[in-house]
């Protein structure tokens, strides 16, 4: 069976790596001419290294990322008010790692031409049309900024892990128009300063309408005794609208820094963190509706061509990676890949709808608001504002919506 798979991002090359090898055949087409180590951080959870590892990236994983040891919520005035190991550290099986996603990226692909073959991944190669007939896809391919065609490749099946602006997503879903603005937005960069806290930890400060994500993505130290830091703004737009969703615009630091003015902590000064970022860059936090279907015969959709969703929880690249894991069992299972396929919608549809809704509810950052709604000016005991109980319940329902509940993932191979 020969699989061409729409997309060399992180979906599409983990998917290229595991269907390889389950055995089958595989070609990946990316349309922009030159993959590179963009972006800035990410992280991925226990249940998506669990993925990789099966499929022998673990070690390579462990070499770079930051194995992230405990996740900590902390107020606007820098008051801790929760914290909780993570991957190893809470007794997963399987590490969580915060890593630099261009690094992610490369690593990937790098594994990707390693199991399937340089000749087997065409960069540059758009996505024009594609059709299904006589058990077969026939697709399209162009050069992006000429309109040029340069082949037409036939096989039996087709996965669109093409992003949010999907070629293939469109095709079956024409009039869906363009993604969600949340109304709020990112601003991301990375910094070189001196490690806080355990050195990996990742902090959530704040509450809805102004939140700051840091963590660490390099585990080695320079000469400095400095660590890079990965850091994320989230901030409430006002009088902005956004329709596109890129990671790579930049953005003045100008108007950042005036947000974050007073977010100077004894553990993290957020004012300096983002004044000594090289780059800023903006982001509208977007997403798209659920969909009643991906699969239409032998094509379906992987990532987030299928499920756009806020990046909150750690959960955007670890759910494409569980897509990956669930479509290549589907297909090892069915001998007839329209049935395979159709598995698989029925495991991974549902699952991530429900982490794409949960986000929009803030996911388990909802405990930020709350904790700012009830105690605006600080608090002397965070037990007195919000008991133990109903802070662990609200993580812990999310780690079962996102599948990544301890016990029920340490019963898996």
């Amino acid at each position: 069976m020969k699989i061409l798979i729409i997309g060399g991002g992180i979906g599409g090359m983990t998917a290229a790596i595991s269907l390889h090898q389950a055995g089958f055949e595989v070609e990946v087409f990316e349309s922009v001419p030159t993959l590179k180590p963009l972006g800035v951080g990410i992280n991925l959870l226990p249940h998506s290294v669990r993925v990789l590892t099966n499929l022998g990236l673990q070690d390579r994983l462990s070499e770079t990322a930051v194995a992230t040891r405990e996740l900590v919520y902390f107020n606007k005035f820098g008051q801790r008010f929760w914290d909780e190991p993570r991957g190893m550290f809470a007794g997963y099986r399987w590490p969580q790692f915060s890593i630099h996603r261009g690094e992610l990226q490369m690593l990937l692909f790098r594994a990707a031409q390693e199991n399937i073959g340089q000749n087997r991944i065409h960069t540059g190669h758009h996505l024009h049309s594609f059709v299904e007939q006589d058990n077969q896809v026939y697709a399209k391919f162009v050069d992006k900024d000429s309109g040029e065609i340069l082949t037409e490749v036939k096989g039996d099946l087709l996965i669109g892990a093409d992003g949010i602006h999907s070629v293939v997503r469109q095709h079956f879903y024409p009039n869906e128009g363009p993604p969600k603005f949340s109304g709020n937005v990112l601003y991301r960069g990375v910094t070189k300063m001196k490690s806080f806290l355990t050195g990996s930890s990742m902090a959530m400060i704040g509450y809805a309408d102004k939140k700051m994500v840091v963590y660490p993505i390099h585990q080695t130290l320079d000469e400095d005794g400095k660590q890079l830091i990965n850091w994320v703004g989230d901030i409430k737009a006002e009088d902005v609208q956004f329709s596109i969703r890129d990671w790579n615009r930049q953005a003045d630091k100008q108007k950042l820094l005036p947000q974050f003015e007073s977010w100077r902590f004894d553990w993290l000064d957020v004012y300096k963190l983002i004044e000594g970022a090289a780059n800023i860059y903006e982001f509208p936090m977007s997403d798209r509706d659920p969909l009643e279907r991906w699969s239409f015969g032998r094509i379906t959709l992987l990532g987030d061509a299928a499920h756009p969703m806020y990046p909150i929880g750690s959960n955007g690249a670890s759910q494409a990676i569980l897509d990956v894991d669930a479509l290549t069992e589907s297909l090892q299972s069915h001998p007839d890949p329209v049935a395979a396929l159709q598995q698989y919608e029925s495991i991974r549809l549902p699952a991530t709808a429900k982490v794409v809704l949960q986000n929009r509810q803030q996911g388990p950052d909802h405990i930020m608001q709350v904790m700012e709604e009830r105690a605006p000016n600080g608090f002397s005991n965070p037990y007195e504002v919000m008991s133990f109980a109903e802070m662990d319940a609200m993580m812990s329902q999310y780690r079962r919506i996102a599948g990544f509940d301890r016990d029920t993932l340490n019963q898996k191979a």
